[in-house]
């Protein structure tokens, strides 16, 4: 029985040494595409109307096939706009990324009926963005 308690204490130390040991860090490169924008408001748009554009990035993309996720929440976002006068430019305020399944995805959302409607409560705000497209 000694032993029986002693081979299982050492099997049982030895799936704990290998559960804690640290593991290569996994990560998936996907074919997907992902749409990055950065927005500077206009400075006389309002809270909610930004709100109301940000949220509209969801509405559009359940309307156009292809969209995988969406995010809509910036939690850090670098750069400004353009300098005037001598000052440096304001900087960017907001963030939102559009994920499509594929390039036929992201062609399709560019003219899409959904996009257009969304460019009518986002154009008039926007004074300035930046998008990119990355895939792997």
């Amino acid at each position: 029985m000694k032993k029986l308690t002693r081979t299982l204490l050492l099997a049982g130390a030895a799936l704990l040494a290998c559960a804690s040991a640290p593991a290569a860090n996994q990560y998936g490169t996907p074919k997907s595409i992902v749409h990055v924008v950065t927005i500077l408001w206009k400075a006389d748009s309002t809270p909610e109307q930004q709100q109301a554009a940000l949220e509209g990035v969801k509405k559009m993309a359940a309307e156009i096939p292809g969209i995988k996720n969406v995010w809509i929440k910036a939690t850090k976002v670098q750069g400004r706009g353009p300098a005037r006068d001598g000052k440096p430019g304001r900087p960017y305020q907001a963030a939102f990324v559009i994920e499509f399944e594929d390039q036929a995805a992201a062609d399709r959302y560019v003219d899409h009926p959904a996009h257009r409607a969304w460019e009518q409560i986002y154009l008039p705000i926007r004074e300035q963005s930046t998008s990119h497209q990355i895939t792997n």
